[in-house]
């Protein structure tokens, strides 16, 4: 959709100023710190690539572990959210988030991110082999369920036993007013001789059929490397896995909304392993660095979790540039103050229907003096044309001298035949980066604007709202200056019918920016015509 309306605003751009420009007609036309709680062990250097261990103090007793004999669930209920975990394998099997409806309107049901009835597929599973840690261990729970309100915090332990002697533990730490999780992971040897291991931090993202709306319109793993922000294809990992295994701050599955991500802590992961064993899933393979514990001694790994929604300022907030799996493109730097302006401005108007018209306002005020200049250049160069003609005429057989008679032309008059076009490129980026502020933001998922547009995420469903906007962009048209001859100018006369055919499907907070954009587009012309005739 994105590359459709790229293609056919350059076209478009491009038809208009440089076709007219380089192959002029033989006639003149008028006219967008961690939650996870370390557990509190003595730490000791380790080996290069290895977790942390603790001091090899006199070995500290190890408690006895009842051995778990049944799967059960605990929920864990927040402001936010309500979790699901399940003992066996201490894995998160459903998250429902309380704040955001599947559908618009009181009536709607809560969104859930995650349901999962397979325990193989539950979220957050951790394996080990040297450790003897397997995905589908019973657990003990420190907890039937934790209920946490205005913004308190609690934590869920769940301990196993392995047949190594090892006591493993992972403890979950909760804010009843945030979407982060903290998790650390901790082994504690019972036996007698050092352990060394890795503890593979497990995800199965479900994968849902591509869909041209909604939320699945983007889908899929993103991670950030150092600097480098990846998104792999889905459609290259049925090929072949891919890994990263150097630098690795987080790890993430999202849809063009929500997301869950698995951040590091202190070097905490190690690796990252993406594969699809199957079309309906995704694995996330999150390996930590080798974790080595002496007799009698415990360490472990600490992590930061999120599950929650796209919004650029929660986002932001979990630290580690996690706010970057919103893709805004190229104008990044543009589109996140434009959803900054759009938020503030929802504080007052309370609508970002007209929140978005106020920002359209403001930046077709600002981009007056150079739109004013585009089509005052074109004007001028309109009334060149027979002269142009005249000379393209009598040096048509000779190329290079036609070409510098016309430039002569143009240094008498003081006309700059890109003048009409640059003031417009120098919009191009704003334009794209509003266009992907309002596409990505959830804060328009849901969110009415009058009458029958009752969310502005989703298309007009009766196609209003488009078909005015082929109709201003076609008098718009018209009423701009042009150089072009009746066949060029019949086929520019072509894209409103295109544009109005793409915009259909489109999002209707950007079709009413659009729409907007052309009705103050056409009030500019008429007075820049009325001052210039």
């Amino acid at each position: 959709m994105e590359k459709r309306l790229v293609v056919a605003v350059l076209l478009s751009i491009g038809v208009l100023y440089a076709y007219s420009f380089f192959f002029p007609p033989p006639k003149q036309v008028a006219p967008n710190a961690s939650p996870a709680q370390q557990l509190s062990q003595p730490a000791v250097s380790a080996a290069p690539g290895t977790a942390a261990a603790p001091a090899p103090s006199a070995p500290a007793p190890v408690a006895a572990v009842p051995q778990a004999t049944a799967a059960k669930e605990v929920v864990v209920d927040t402001d936010l959210y309500q979790a699901v975990f399940s003992t066996q394998g201490a894995g998160l099997k459903r998250v429902v988030l309380k704040k955001y409806k599947e559908t618009p309107g009181p009536q709607g049901k809560d969104v859930v991110l995650l349901d999962e009835a397979n325990a193989d597929r539950f979220a957050f599973l951790t394996e080990s082999r040297e450790l003897g840690i397997a995905p589908g261990a019973l657990f003990n729970a420190s907890a039937d369920s934790v209920k946490l309100t205005d913004g308190k915090s609690g934590t869920l332990e769940f301990t196993t036993k392995t047949p190594q002697g090892i006591v493993f533990r992972k403890v979950f730490s909760f804010s009843g007013n945030q979407y982060r999780i903290g998790l650390t992971e901790e082994i504690q040897n019972a036996g007698a001789a050092k352990t060394d291991g890795v503890l593979h931090l497990v995800q199965h993202n479900r994968v849902v059929e591509h869909k041209k709306e909604g939320r699945y319109e983007v889908h899929g793993p993103s991670t950030l490397v150092g600097e480098k922000l990846t998104a792999d294809k889905m459609e290259n990992l049925l090929k072949e896995p891919k890994a990263y295994d150097r630098g690795v701050m987080w790890s993430a599955f999202a849809d063009k909304y929500f997301m869950d991500a698995v951040i590091s802590e202190k070097g905490s992961i190690a690796s990252v392993r993406l594969s699809r064993p199957a079309n309906d899933v995704l694995v996330r393979d999150i390996a930590s660095p080798v974790v080595s514990v002496n007799p009698g001694q415990a360490a472990g790994v600490s992590y930061n979790l999120f599950i929650g929604p796209k919004d650029l300022d929660v986002l932001k907030v979990q630290g580690s540039r996690l706010e970057e799996v919103i893709d805004y493109g190229w104008f990044a730097a543009l589109a996140k103050p434009l959803v900054k302006i759009l938020k503030y401005l929802y504080q007052y108007t309370h609508n970002y229907g007209i929140a978005i018209i106020i920002i359209t306002v403001v930046l077709k005020v600002l981009f007056f003096p150079l739109t004013q200049k585009s089509y005052k250049s074109m004007k001028e160069m309109q009334k060149l044309q027979p002269k142009m003609t005249e000379l393209r005429e009598k040096y048509k057989n000779d190329r290079d001298r036609m070409n510098r008679e016309v430039m002569e032309l143009y240094k008498t008059h003081k006309v700059n035949p890109m003048g009409g076009c640059l003031p417009m490129l120098v919009q191009i980026p704003v334009f794209f980066a509003l266009y992907r502020a309002l596409m990505y933001s959830i804060e328009l998922r849901h969110a009415p604007f009058m009458l029958w547009i009752t969310d502005l995420s989703a298309k007009d469903p009766y196609y209003v709202t488009p078909i005015i906007m082929g109709v201003t962009m076609f008098i718009q048209q018209k009423m701009t200056p042009t150089n072009m001859d009746p066949v060029q100018a019949k086929m520019m006369l072509a894209l409103p019918v295109v544009f109005t055919f793409m915009f259909l499907n489109f999002p209707s907070g950007l079709v009413i920016y659009w729409l907007v954009n052309n009705v103050l587009t056409i009030a500019q012309q008429a007075y820049i015509n009325k001052t210039t005739a």
